[in-house]
């Protein structure tokens, strides 16, 4: 009797493996969102840790559950399958889970954020395998996985970032950048010139981050005034390693085109100079684009829209992302979701009261000037977007630093915040 109460309840062990999946999926929104805190993260973190574990404690059962959803293999569907074999150490089931991703690139996030989630004493010998492996794509996991936990991957990296693989070379050039491996800075320089474009770009990303401040700039100010898929993520670090009146030309350059007006708001919210706000509150009008210039307008002083009572409530009827018509071709999602309704009326007249405080032709960053210290209160206390911009912000200022992991567990990054700050 004993033991038949000890088998798992198959109905429950299905409910963990699918919430594990659906909110793995939640998370990869969260993790970039403009409303979420670190404590807010850490909350959806031990909801997922809880169901990963319910799998766990089921054994064989869980296992089996979570290798019949890779009939479709998803996002959160190859997260789940992966944790579980990583933290069970079953080699030959982990060889074909990778070999299942390297043939459907879409899981292929999936894999790697399960890397990311395990932890570090699970996962020596699996990446000590991957990083020597003769498939490139298994060594470009290795190398994702030490990456992600900000570990140096050593003679491996100095391999894969000449390798004659593309994918293998852009994700080791980027690595070099987020584990602050300087001595790869000619490395990441001699790639400006690569003929794949990911590779372009991420040795530019990287040369910057540790410290090239010529050719690799050019790179990224190339980028960002093209159709390049790397054009917004170029664009924000060029604004934010080249000075205010080049960053000013770059954004005039890029105001010539009314399709750029998104980017152009983003762009003036991470300059961070006080003479764009009466021109982001002008924005705020165009409910296309209000919120959007609310969250620059933020990023410049510092202000909380929600907190300070400085919004309106959303308008009736208005639906910019997907929706439940089937006749509706629009499903991209919102990515303004989430952001305050910033009231023009009022924010004016707090800009007003309160525009002394901020001189034209400086750089401000949430509401402060640009300091090291600044930055990392940001990343403590900041949302997710903010705490993203504060973490590149720490590797302009100190090229060489590695670049502060804001998508790993919450309750890693926590215990990571804690040894910096025991270290200032």
């Amino acid at each position: 009797m004993f033991a038949a109460l000890r088998q798992p309840i198959l109905p429950i062990v299905q409910q963990h493996a699918e919430e594990s999946t659906i909110l793995r999926n939640t998370r990869s929104v969260l993790v970039k969102g403009p409303h979420v805190k670190l404590h807010e993260l850490d909350r959806m973190d031990d909801r997922i840790a809880a169901h990963l574990d319910g799998l766990a404690a089921a054994g064989e059962s869980g296992w089996t559950l979570c290798e019949e959803t890779l009939e479709n293999p998803g996002v959160g569907k190859v997260f789940s399958a992966v944790v579980r074999t990583i933290e069970d150490n079953n080699s030959k089931r982990l060889g074909k889970l990778i070999a299942l991703a390297e043939v459907a690139p879409e899981s292929q996030r999936g894999l790697l954020s399960a890397f990311g989630w395990v932890e570090p004493r699970y996962l020596k010998r699996a990446i000590n395998a991957l990083l020597v492996s003769p498939n490139a794509f298994f060594r470009q996991v290795g190398i994702a996985a030490c990456a992600m936990h900000r570990v140096d991957p050593g003679a491996a990296l100095n391999a894969a970032v000449i390798d004659a693989d593309p994918s293998l070379r852009a994700r080791s050039l980027r690595a070099a950048g987020q584990c602050g491996r300087r001595d790869l800075l000619t490395v990441c320089t001699d790639a400006l010139s690569d003929q794949h474009e990911a590779c372009r770009f991420w040795a530019a990303h990287s040369a910057v981050l540790l410290g090239q401040r010529g050719k690799a700039v050019r790179v990224l100010k190339e980028l960002a005034l093209s159709a390049s898929p790397f054009r917004d993520r170029a664009l924000q670090l060029a604004l934010k390693v080249i000075d205010l009146s080049r960053a000013n030309e770059l954004l005039k350059a890029l105001g010539q085109e009314p399709a750029n007006i998104r980017a152009l708001i983003r762009g003036a919210g991470i300059v961070g100079d006080p003479q764009y706000v009466p021109w982001l509150i002008k924005q705020m009008a165009d409910l296309k684009l209000t919120r959007l210039a609310g969250e620059a307008f933020s990023l410049i002083t510092g202000l909380d829209l929600a907190y300070l009572d400085l919004e309106r409530k959303p308008p009736e009827n208005f639906e910019p992302g997907p929706n439940d018509d089937p006749d509706n071709d629009n499903v991209a999602m919102d990515e303004d979701d989430s952001l305050p309704w910033p009231d023009p009326e009022k924010v004016q007249a707090w800009w007003s009261a309160h525009s002394q405080r901020f001189t034209p032709g400086t750089r401000y960053f949430m509401g402060e000037d640009l300091t090291w210290e600044h930055c990392f209160k940001v990343l403590k206390d900041g949302y997710q977007r903010q705490r993203i911009a504060a973490a590149q912000w720490r590797c302009v200022l100190r090229p060489g630093t590695m670049l502060f992991n804001t998508a790993a567990p919450a309750w890693r990054q926590a215990a990571e915040l804690k040894r910096l700050e025991a270290q200032s």
